[in-house]
Order: structure tokens, then C-alpha cells, then sequence
């Protein structure tokens, strides 16, 4: 499977944080094919390992890409069939008015997001913006056709497909962070040609968008020697300073910050330099709000290194990357990879 069918499966399947169930038919199978082993642990996390060469002294190196998404959650069902609905993780009301919705019950149910409308509203309304708890969700039946179909906690996803854009964008919604899944499993392919020593755990981790939980327990459980998070960083856009922004196709945003190890920072950018793979530096004074926040301060704290794939428009249904950049994370993830050995591990971990 070449990367965009891989990220077109995933985005097109719902997998809001709770439901990351739903990945394991895809992620598993292609995945297997360049491991040595894989399971699924008991939150839901998706561990692949691929063993080193000569590991002597079993050095464990974890990557981690979140595979959960934002999106709803069915709150109430008025008398008259309009469904009530809150957010999971963070979600911009502005983005999400007059939009398709997927509701997930006993069936899969066609809806669209609506409120009142501007010519009915109150001047003071006007010029705010619409609440979500001002919102309803219209399927088309009434409260008794619902009861028999959805339920009290239910999932919604927004309905938007897959997409290609010119040159090499694509557009889809959870690009954050299924995007950083492809990563590993460009990364799982790059080193399938290539000998390393660590053996590497690709970790698709569930829950990150509300409260990183899925990073805190498989990284317990694994207690690697290096962390790597691999999520997204905001693509530049006109509207967004040049210094809080990554510029798309110029390669993956290397963190520097508090929850970053600075010896290992100072490697992973020699390795882009020597192998001529674009980067660029992406500022993180306190924590990331990425996986790597819970890597790094579990058990008793394991050096951590977080990578970031440009995208634009994030936590919306349009977001954008460039596959370029995934492609470049990967390459640099494997020939990090391929540089710790039994012989350098202490020296890259010491202060």
C-alpha cells in the first residue's frame, strides 16, 4: 500500500478519540507485513516492533503517532427529532456550523449541523459567534424514529472525504495525526532496506486529543531508552506569523523546548544535514501538547525527541499537508534510527 491510499483509509474512517477502534483492520494488516510482531494493548494503543540487528543491549526506541481524531458527541435528542451535541477534544464552533455530520449509532446516519438563521436573529447575535450549545443536528426523523437508532453518547464524525489537491497536497479531515501514522509506516518501509541496532516500537496511540493518555500507558509498558512523537505543526497561511508557522514541502519542524533532549536534538539535526533531508525548527518552550509530553515524564523520565509534519487549517475538516513532508519525516526517523548503537547510546543521552 503507497502512502496516500494508506492516509485516504485512515481519514475516511471515523476514529474519534474512544473509538480508535476502528483502525485496527487497517493499520494492523500493513503494518504486520514489515514487523516482527504487533498487538493491541489493553487501552487500544496499536504497538508494532520491528527488531534490531544485533541488539546487545536491547536499546528500545518508541515512536508515537496519535490515530484518534476530534469530533462529537450526541448530548440530547429534543422532542421534535433535533439532536444536541458536545465536542470531543477541541473543536472551533466557526468551523463546524452548516456542515455534513456522520452520526454513529446502531446505523450510520446522514445529518447536517444548523442554527437559526442570520435573518431571524437578534441584532446583539448578529456579531457574536454561534455557540455550540445553540446548535442542533437535523437527520431527518423524529424523536421516536431516533430512540430506536441512536443513543445518549454516541459519536459524530464530520462527513468529509479524502481529497487531492495540486502538486502534492491533499486535504481530509484528522490529518492530524494520521498523517503522522503514515510517518511510521513510511519509516517501518525505509528501514526494512536498511540495518539497525535498536529494536523500534511504532506505536499508534489512542486518546492523545483528550489528555495524551494512550502515550502515558504504552510508553509505561515499553519503557524505551528514546521517545519520538510524531505529530503536526501549523503549516503556514497568510493570516499566521512566519515565526509560530512551518512552511509546507520544506520538511518536518524539529522541536526545540523544555520537553526536548538536547543531545539527541543536536543528532537528529546532524542526520538531516548529512543526508541532505529538508527540516526546519519549531519552538516549544513549555510543553509540546504532543505525545511527547507524556513520554517524556514517564517512569522516570525518558529522553525525549518530537517531530512535527506541517499542516495547514488544523482541527478543521480541511486540513492540508504536503505528502513530501511525510515522506521526509520518515526518511529522517530511519537513518536516526540507523546511528544509535550499543557503542554511542550513553554519549547522545548525557547532558
Amino acid at each position: 500500500m503507497d502512502i496516500k491510499e494508506l492516509l485516504e483509509a485512515l481519514c475516511n474512517t471515523n476514529s474519534i478519540s474512544g473509538d480508535e477502534y476502528r483502525l485496527e483492520g487497517i493499520i494492523m494488516p500493513v503494518f504486520k507485513e514489515f514487523t516482527d510482531d504487533i498487538v493491541v494493548d489493553k487501552l487500544g494503543n496499536i504497538i508494532a516492533l520491528k527488531k534490531g540487528y544485533n541488539n546487545k543491549g536491547n536499546i528500545k526506541v518508541m515512536l508515537a503517532a496519535h490515530m484518534d481524531e476530534i469530533g462529537l458527541m450526541v448530548k440530547h435528542i429534543e422532542e421534535n427529532g433535533f439532536i444536541r451535541f458536545t465536542s470531543i477534544g477541541g473543536i472551533d464552533p466557526r468551523t463546524i456550523l452548516g456542515q455534513e455530520v456522520i452520526v454513529h449509532g446502531k446505523e450510520n446516519l446522514f445529518g447536517v449541523i444548523g442554527s437559526k438563521p442570520p435573518h431571524l436573529q437578534e441584532k446583539d447575535e448578529i456579531d457574536r459567534a454561534i455557540k455550540i450549545e445553540d446548535m442542533t443536528i437535523d437527520v431527518g426523523f423524529t424523536k421516536e424514529q431516533l430512540m430506536n437508532l441512536i443513543s445518549i453518547g454516541d459519536t459524530i464524525s464530520i462527513r468529509r472525504d479524502f481529497k487531492t489537491l495540486q502538486g502534492n497536497r491533499i486535504t481530509a479531515r484528522a490529518l492530524d495525526d494520521k498523517a503522522g501514522v503514515a510517518a511510521m509506516y513510511e519509516c517501518i518501509k525505509e528501514l526494512s532496506r536498511l540495518q539497525h541496532e535498536p529494536d523500534v516500537y511504532f506505536v499508534s496511540t489512542v486518546q492523545e486529543e483528550v489528555g495524551v493518555r494512550g502515550a502515558f500507558t504504552s510508553a509505561y509498558g515499553i519503557n524505551p531508552h528514546i521517545g519520538i512523537a510524531i505529530d503536526v505543526g501549523f503549516g503556514a497561511t497568510p493570516e499566521l506569523s512566519k515565526t509560530d508557522t512551518l512552511e509546507m514541502g520544506k520538511g518536518p519542524g524539529i522541536t526545540i523546548g523544555g520537553n526536548i533532549h538536547p543531545g539527541l536534538r543536536k543528532k537528529l539535526v546532524d542526520v538531516a544535514k548529512d543526508y541532505n533531508i529538508p527540516f526546519q525548527y519549531e519552538i516549544a518552550p513549555g510543553p509540546t501538547g504532543t505525545d511527547g509530553r507524556a513520554i517524556q515524564i514517564t517512569r522516570e523520565g525518558i529522553p525525549t525527541l518530537c517531530l512535527s509534519i506541517p499542516l495547514r487549517y488544523m482541527h478543521t475538516s480541511v486540513e492540508v499537508v504536503d505528502i513530501l513532508d511525510i515522506k521526509n519525516t520518515a526518511k529522517l526517523l530511519a537513518f536516526f534510527i540507523t546511528t544509535i548503537t550499543n557503542t554511542n547510546l550513553e554519549g547522545l543521552l548525557c547532558y
